[in-house]
């Protein structure tokens, strides 16, 4: 599972654009019908797939000490589409029905459940409120603002919120300004996921989401005055961080712990080492260690910054019944937010849309009643298949589990449906963008750069992939690929050669490869 990353929205909507059009020129177009999951499951069972590996794939599993049964994949053609004569169609079958935790590949449930049940022209509905009568610009009471599970309110779109208040005829807040949250129910987790807390990855999921509860410091270099200048996003109230260092000739790596970071004074952050010249400007997002108080302190400082006057204090609380409506702050569609939950594993986004499955029937959003709805929605139109075991709904998650045979028929299932285009342009390219654009720097030249639709996935013992490939003979496959074992990062080679197996399914030979349009300690992916 890929660590949860701060988007800027202008930046990521241009990069969504280009990675449309590289999707639409490569050909990946819209089947009828997909294969029923009951049929698949016939096919699998009667052995039309191959149960051997590749042989160069064992080779990699051997060198790597992985047995061959801590590799779990299907490969299946998509039941339509164009093929040439000289093709020979991919089909591999190995531990296929084998219950595994297939990291952040589990995101696909998530994502394709709410293009099912929620439409991908959903929008999340944040509301402000006033509770008390406003006169020439100063409100007589608290300013209510009411999260809607939003997963991606981030500092760009607050900002615009806190001018849209103002413009709204709210200049001074006599009262509090009073966070509500209520839309789900949820805690902070007692223990960060792994031994990294500060990792945006491991930001929970909260009703009133601000900015994936993360502080980004942008570090660039002055050579000439032999200094690196440090800015920090978004404003908190009360918080300082140094605003510059001394640079070193150090090289540019492991620059972060070359930094001497000290977090355990949230509000006062410091750096007491040095910033390598070599590395340029970089960023360097933190999860903020006060969870709690982050939105409090942002949405101070985002108020006052915009000019807005406050006499009370900022605190969570909920809507009052008298408080009437000043204005509403629609989301990003859905269709644009599962691209970055796909494309760049977001984990806590993928969360927010999991509690939503359930808080948008009226109720305040639970895990438990999430998975309830997402196991309905499965058992409906995927009857026959081992349904998938689900925590949270990003893979970050030590006990989510499904089989090779029910991703596949999820994704046979997607490709056939009619929000197919949203749902495929929701996955990295490979070799171009997203958690799948490092195979262009492993492989240059791969014929694979350009023809896949993936999504990764990463924990500790556990590397996937999963997704659509486009065969050198115009077929179309789904591929789901899951390596469960200590040494899985060290086989990763194994999951790229499977693709590129997959990507060569002519009789002439090796394919030119195609040229893109445009570390081994695992991290969740």
């Amino acid at each position: 599972m890929t660590r949860s990353r701060v988007q800027r929205p202008l930046l990521f909507t241009l990069a969504c654009a280009a990675c449309a059009v590289l999707a639409l020129n490569t050909g990946l177009t819209w089947p009828a019908q997909a294969q029923s999951s009951a049929e698949l499951t016939r096919q699998t069972a009667a052995g039309r797939a191959h149960t051997a590996l590749p042989r160069h794939v064992l080779q990699t599993l051997n060198q790597a000490q992985v047995p061959p049964s801590a590799l779990s994949v299907l490969i299946t053609p998509l039941p339509d589409g164009p093929a040439a004569s000289s093709a020979q169609p991919r089909r591999l079958s190995h531990h296929a029905q084998a219950s595994v935790n297939p990291a952040s590949v589990m995101k696909l449930f998530t994502t394709y459940a709410g293009l099912s049940l929620l439409g991908p022209d959903h929008v999340w509905r944040n509301r402000v409120y006033t509770d008390g009568p406003v006169r020439d610009g100063v409100l007589q009471g608290n300013l209510v603002v009411r999260g809607s599970g939003d997963p991606k309110l981030v500092v760009e779109r607050l900002q615009e919120l806190m001018v849209q208040i103002r413009a709204a005829g709210v200049r001074e807040v006599r009262g509090d300004i009073v966070l509500d949250r209520s839309v789900f129910d949820v805690r902070e987790r007692s223990e960060p996921f792994d031994d990294e807390p500060l990792r945006p990855y491991n930001v929970g999921p909260d009703g009133l989401l601000l900015n994936f509860k993360a502080v980004v410091y942008k570090f660039t270099p002055d050579t000439a005055r032999g200094q690196v200048q440090v800015r920090f996003e978004p404003p908190l109230a009360g918080f300082s961080a140094p605003t510059q260092l001394p640079l070193s000739q150090a090289p540019c790596s492991d620059w972060r712990r070359q930094l001497q970071a000290d977090f355990s004074q949230p509000q006062q952050v410091r750096f007491a080492g040095r910033y390598p010249a070599s590395c340029g400007e970089r960023e360097w997002p933190v999860a903020y260690p006060e969870p709690e108080a982050y939105a409090p302190r942002v949405m101070q400082a985002l108020w006052q910054g915009a000019g807005g006057q406050l006499s009370g204090q900022v605190r969570y609380g909920t809507r009052p019944a008298s408080a009437k409506l000043l204005l509403e702050a629609p989301s990003l569609p859905l269709s644009e937010i599962i691209k970055d939950i796909n494309k760049f594993s977001n984990n806590v986004m993928a969360q927010q849309l999991y509690l939503t499955l359930s808080s948008e029937l009226g109720a305040p959003g639970r895990l438990e009643a999430s998975s309830l709805r997402l196991s309905q929605w499965w058992r409906k139109g995927f009857a026959g298949q081992d349904e998938p075991v689900l925590d949270n709904g990003s893979g970050l998650s030590r006990t989510e589990r499904s089989t090779a045979l029910a991703l596949t028929a999820l994704l046979q299932a997607a490709h056939a449906s009619p929000h197919a285009r949203h749902f495929v342009d929701s996955l990295a390219i490979a070799g171009v963008d997203g958690t799948a654009a490092r195979l262009k720097d492993r492989s240059p030249q791969s014929p694979v750069i350009g023809n896949a639709w993936l999504k990764t996935g990463s924990l500790r013992d556990v590397a996937s992939v999963a997704g659509y490939v486009q065969g050198q003979s115009g077929q179309r496959y789904t591929l789901v690929a899951v390596l469960h074992h200590p040494n899985a990062h060290q086989a990763r080679a194994a999951l790229d050669q499977l693709l590129e197996w997959t990507v060569r399914d002519t009789a002439s030979g090796p394919a030119q490869a195609h040229a893109p349009n445009t570390a081994q300690r695992s991290r969740p992916r």
